[in-house]
């Protein structure tokens, strides 16, 4: 019992500092989102007078609830755009031997460019499908450019999944798109799920596309909203660390939901 509980004392210990250091930016966010202009700019974390106007006044500067609507339609919209884009290729490349080996290589080389590279093309394109300044064009954007990314993080499960259970399917007579669907992705259901919540999560967060492809804010996301709250000559600090807090909590209420899934699936990863 007495090394028992000296070991729980080291993992408290060593997981200290590595809470703190993901807790303390949000633990400030919260503390700046109730500070004045002058709070502020004293530099005390905390705030020595704190005040509630930061919150009401972020909804009222800017269409906020609006960008916040906006950025979840658009994330979980392409989330599942690139799952459906990227799961039956990379069945097909791993398990059909579709493209050898150098089709697997060049879908995940193809994130290491800079996006900003792909942005006057992407405009363009929009632009003569007529999806600029649209929410379905963002989504196409983001849907497609995550895929390798999507690619990448679902090789592992679909390597974990004996080929004997896809040879009995084929003996059964069912075909490689039954297979996928019926049999292997029921198995690695976590592994799609994590994978979705995070090309979500990366969506929800995207700030350079968002910004060249939207123009009003009938459209624009979160990221972009909360950049219109600097203004000429001072930032808004208190209302955008109060937009940023409630722009927080959809991705933290997805996580806090599917948090079984993203425990099953790193369990499931090699």
């Amino acid at each position: 019992m007495m090394r028992l509980g000296a070991r729980r004392g080291w993992l408290v210990v060593a997981t200290a500092p590595i809470v703190g250091f993901f807790a303390l930016p949000i633990l400030y966010l919260v503390a700046v989102s109730f500070k004045t202009k002058d709070d502020v700019l004293s530099g005390h974390f905390w705030p020595t007078v704190p005040t509630l106007a930061n919150w009401p006044s972020a909804f009222e500067a800017a269409n906020l609830a609006g960008f916040i609507f906006n950025s979840v339609m658009v994330s979980l919209s392409a989330g599942l755009l690139t799952i459906a884009l990227a799961l039956p290729s990379a069945y097909a490349v791993l398990r059909l031997k579709i493209g050898g080996k150098w089709l697997a290589s060049v879908t995940l080389s193809s994130y290491m460019a800079p996006p900003i590279v792909a942005l006057i093309p992407l405009f363009f394109l929009l632009k003569a499908v007529g999806l600029l300044n649209t929410r379905a064009g963002l989504v196409l954007v983001y849907g497609f450019a995550n895929v390798p990314v999507a690619f990448w993080l679902l090789t592992p499960f679909l390597h974990r999944i004996p080929i004997e259970i896809e040879e009995a399917a084929a003996m059964n007579g069912a075909g490689p798109l039954r297979t996928l669907l019926q049999i292997v992705s029921p198995i690695i259901a976590p592994g799609i799920v994590a994978t979705f919540i995070i090309v979500t999560v990366l969506s929800y967060n995207e700030f350079l596309f968002a910004s060249a492809f939207t123009f009003s804010d009938v459209t624009r996301t979160l990221p972009v909203g909360i950049s219109l709250f600097q203004g000429d000559r001072l930032v808004n600090f208190g209302q955008m660390a109060a937009a940023s807090l409630a722009g927080i909590a959809p991705v933290y209420l997805l996580a806090l939901n599917m948090q079984r899934y993203l425990v099953s699936g790193s369990r499931m990863a090699p």
